[in-house]
């Protein structure tokens, strides 16, 4: 797999130059913000819980996550450091929940498969949840040899996810949803500035998760590993996490480096790529792991599917991407009653 590519910052020549160039290529610290007092981490008003999913002994427990304000991204002498991730820029986030854990195949199971004995909906939670459409049965095995029950989803599509999150909240009567960008990092740094959420030494990256050194080349049963500051599992590696926004490579560049962006989201479109998955796998090295490491879906994850037009639902060669829900305290206006566009006449790009 292709690694986080490096990004030295080596000027040696005029300061005045050295800083245009710094800012030129998302290196350059943000102007007026005092960067001593980021994080600001608000209190939390609102408590974590756990949701049973009625008719079933599937359960699942969500977070409460703190509103608050960080400087999104990586700094320029970071080790491991991608473009992508620059410049490092003021980002306010409001409260959420967040799931615990990545979404499992005991849960995902509920919205897709029809399992023998499952009763007919009868609640108008249930009928609206069963009038959600549901994935066309894959060719192979979805799994892909990486075990089911406790394990995480993987091989889904950017469009399966979200349309699995809209399931959801038909059959809870609540707001669940992908995380966007800036709240997954949010999330996963847990207050913390490091590379990791448990510091900058990734010597200590197995204790917390599941990456090419230990994984054995296979995801794991979700929660085995460390949780972050927060209590949150797999935040760093085991499936690498869609996120709500497009992916794009310089979107850091068009925010604002003297005051904090609120609750920022690159919308999606009805484009089949790219969409962007953080935290990293079982596949991957350690770079990309780090909380501000960031990628986008590519062509290349649906390589081996045979259909045309290839699937909007299942993805042959990305078996190291899954996904966890949010559930907003208050849902921001631009993403209210939000849902996937994509079909399977969509165009790549």
């Amino acid at each position: 797999m292709e690694r986080l590519s490096r990004h030295p910052l080596r000027w040696c020549v005029f300061p005045l130059a050295a800083a245009l160039a710094c800012w030129l290529f998302g290196g350059a610290d943000a102007p007026g913000q005092d960067r001593a007092r980021l994080p600001s981490i608000e209190k939390a008003t609102h408590k974590g819980y756990v949701e049973e999913l009625t008719g079933t002994k599937v359960k699942f427990e969500m977070v409460a996550i703190p509103g608050g304000t960080y400087l999104m991204g990586s700094p320029p002498g970071e080790p491991g450091r991608s473009p992508d991730e620059g410049p490092q820029h003021p980002v306010t986030v409001r409260p959420f929940w967040i799931g615990k854990m990545e979404v499992t195949w005991d849960e995902y199971d509920l919205y897709w498969r029809k399992l023998p004995g499952a009763r007919a909906p009868v609640t108008p939670a249930d009928k609206a949840a069963d009038a959600v459409t549901r994935p066309t049965p894959p060719y192979a095995d979805e799994t892909f040899g990486h075990g089911r029950e406790g394990n995480p989803v993987l091989c889904i599509t950017y469009h399966a996810a979200t349309e699995y999150c809209r399931w959801l909240s038909a059959k809870t009567g609540k707001t669940y949803r992908l995380p966007t960008e800036a709240e997954w990092e949010w999330a996963c740094r847990a207050g913390t500035t490091t590379a990791y959420s448990f510091g900058d030494d990734p010597a200590r990256l197995g204790d917390y998760a599941w990456y090419e050194k230990n994984a054995e080349e296979v995801a794991h049963k979700v929660g085995q590993r460390k949780p972050n500051p927060w209590g949150l599992h797999d935040m760093h590696g085991n499936v690498a996490e869609w996120c709500l926004d497009h992916y794009l490579k310089d979107a850091y560049a068009k925010f604002p480096l003297d005051k904090a962006t609120i609750s920022p989201v690159l919308l999606p479109t009805w484009t089949r790529y790219s969409y962007a998955a953080r935290g990293g796998s079982w596949a991957d090295p350690a770079a990309r792991l780090r909380s501000a490491a960031r990628r986008g879906s590519e062509k290349d994850w649906l390589r081996r599917d045979p259909q045309r037009p290839q699937s909007i639902w299942w993805m042959t060669d990305a078996d190291f991407v899954g996904f966890r829900v949010v559930r907003p305290v208050e849902e921001q206006e631009n993403l209210k009653n939000l849902r996937s566009k994509m079909t399977r006449e969509s165009p790549d790009s």
